[in-house]
């Protein structure tokens, strides 16, 4: 019997498609995800509306609801550059010296041949970005040349491509870096820097008040750029100020660009956003949207950034596989530096979710912040995990994802939680060490227990935030399975507990 030709063809085709779907099923399966993370800025444990925060942030919850909440994640410590520096490297900050809080001229804390997250990914295959906030420092010894090549910085630490802003929005200088240089800088109109005294004739938020469009409270009274009084004096590099309205649009701009490239590899990605710290000056569209002022704003202009990039990923048919990772440094803070009626228009918004403390303390809201996972290839969606985890593993858990082998010698803090990171292992951490303001440590296990060790710290953050730090000349204990507002200190009748802890935290110092 003769087949008919279009019958051989059409056998061949229905063959050929078999195996194309059946090559494609198991390319999905092997396909490595790409990775956003969302680094955010002094948001709260109880700022995401998804953690109960009063004020709308329907993206970020919509990432909750497609993906895994946890509720017992945290960063590394109670401030920005600390936790930014254990995240990237996979060792808590206060192992050395000069890793506190950067101040915006300072040299790279993380140098060529330092272990990283991104180095990490780049060996993985990937192509790697950062933007957004950096404050790990830049330049060699003497510091950065603001008028020269930035080097070292974000590219000899694993990333492809940069484009940062060098420290805070509210520390000089107020430009954009990207790769290696100041964008739009004028070799005519050099920048110089200084944070002893005063350099140029732009005026200061201390001399010229009726200048400033958002008053100073503490500590930002210096060179005034864009209408906000800054930490630190700046001349020069006119053509190169940025406009801090044009932040969060400026970042998904850039990030598109990186995402949207043409490229076989997949991406890793650390969006650092600037919001929600201070200045909280949010752009026109999002100025007023909600009742509780600027901070307020910031966050609403925080939640259109992730929706912003979400709606991306779909648009480029890249939602399916790529994990998301949305996060924050630190606990929240309402009076930082600027008369933002922060404090007094929070009404029934607990930005702390409840627990005590806040940016620079030990106790909880210091660190503990809102962590969601979202991947909806592997990740089952609308679940959440009470599974303590820290941001210092990400870079021993994406190791472990890609068979990739790293310096555990250099990144002695992480460890492989990798399973639990995406919801299928209900095993975490042991413990875990958060720093607090002046690198005073506490120690938390995940039974619930933690030890504060006595130092001679304030009891208050002692320029102007009012929050408590937790600190105490005596050795505290508290339980906060029990207590999570650290109000009953245990440490009378549970002597044992306490001597084992301290033990326990002398041994991870010492390591």
């Amino acid at each position: 019997m003769m087949i008919k030709p279009s019958k051989i063809l059409s056998l061949l085709l229905a063959c050929g498609l078999f195996s194309c779907a059946e090559k494609s099923a198991e390319t999905a399966e092997n396909t490595q995800p790409n990775v956003l993370v969302i680094y955010t800025d002094d948001v709260g444990y109880g700022d995401v509306s998804a953690y109960g925060g009063k004020i709308p942030t329907p993206n970020i919850d919509q990432l909750a609801a497609d993906g895994l909440l946890f509720t017992n994640a945290y960063a590394t410590a109670a401030t920005c550059t600390p936790s930014r520096y254990s995240l990237l490297t996979g060792e808590y900050a206060w192992r050395a010296k000069g890793r506190g809080v950067a101040p915006g001229d300072a040299s790279a804390l993380i140098r060529p041949g330092v272990e990283t997250l991104p180095a990490v990914m780049q060996r993985a295959g990937y192509r790697t970005a950062v933007i957004g906030k950096w404050h790990l420092g830049l330049g060699g010894d003497n510091g950065p040349d603001w008028n020269g090549e930035l080097n070292p910085g974000p590219l000899e630490i694993g990333f492809d491509y940069s484009f940062i802003i060098p420290a805070t929005g509210d520390r000089v200088p107020t430009v954009f870096v990207e790769d290696h240089h100041v964008v739009g800088l004028d070799p005519n109109d050099p920048i110089e820097v200084n944070y002893r005294e005063k350099v140029g004739d732009r005026p200061t938020g201390k001399d010229h008040p009726e200048l400033l469009k958002m008053m100073w409270s503490h500590g930002h009274n210096h060179t005034i750029v864009n209408g906000v009084s800054r930490i630190g004096y700046m001349a020069g590099g006119e053509a190169a100020l940025w406009r801090d309205e044009d932040f969060a649009q400026t970042f998904v701009d850039k990030a598109s660009g990186f995402i949207q490239a043409e490229s076989e590899k997949p991406f890793f990605m650390y969006f650092s956003t600037h919001d929600i710290h201070v200045p909280r000056i949010a752009h026109e569209q999002f100025q007023g949207a909600t009742d509780f002022g600027p901070r307020g704003d910031v966050i609403v202009q925080l939640d259109w950034q992730v929706g912003e990039l979400m709606k991306l990923l779909k648009e480029q048919g890249l939602e399916e596989n790529t994990l998301v990772i949305f996060s924050s440094d630190n606990g929240p803070v309402l009076d930082d530096g600027y008369v933002d009626q922060a404090r007094e228009l929070t009404g029934d918004h607990a930005q702390n979710g409840g627990l005590s403390g806040g940016k620079y303390s030990a106790l909880e809201a210091g660190t503990r912040v809102p962590f969601i996972v979202k991947w909806p290839a592997k990740v089952q969606a609308n679940t959440s995990s009470d599974v303590m985890f820290s941001q210092v593993d990400l870079l021993a858990s994406f190791a472990a994802a890609n068979q990739v082998s790293y310096d555990s010698s250099q990144a002695i803090d992480s460890e492989n939680h990798y399973e639990t990171l995406i919801g299928e292992s209900e095993t975490g951490r042991y413990a875990l060490v958060q720093e607090a303001l002046f690198s005073n440590l506490a120690y938390l296990r995940s039974d619930g227990y933690k030890f504060i060790p006595g130092n001679e710290g304030p009891e208050m953050v002692p320029w102007g935030p009012i929050i408590r730090t937790g600190f105490a000349e005596q050795d505290q204990l508290f339980n906060i399975q029990s207590d999570p507002k650290e109000t009953k200190e245990l440490s009378a009748d549970n002597p044992e507990i306490l001597a084992e802890m301290k033990e326990e935290l002398r041994k991870i110092v010492e390591q």
